[in-house]
């Protein structure tokens, strides 16, 4: 049974992953963006920035989720 709950947490951390995977590719997105229109820097900087926190915050969840697991069940 202990190693079924540790493979559970190491599933729900993957979450960070995807996390992580998400930011980089809208990071490079929002660079390529302002290289073809430098006057909607701030724009495209404040739509970066909210979606970098969504992105995050799913990351954050997952980690949540796996440390439950690991120490509640």
């Amino acid at each position: 049974m202990e190693g079924l709950i540790a493979i559970g947490a190491g599933i729900a951390a993957l979450a960070g992953l995807g996390g992580g995977i998400g930011i980089g590719i809208a990071t490079g997105r929002a660079c390529d963006a302002v290289a073809r229109q430098p006057e909607a820097d701030s724009k495209i900087t404040k739509t970066l920035l909210l979606g970098a926190a969504l992105a995050e915050a799913t990351a954050i969840y997952g980690l949540v989720v796996a440390l439950v697991i690991l120490f509640v069940v």
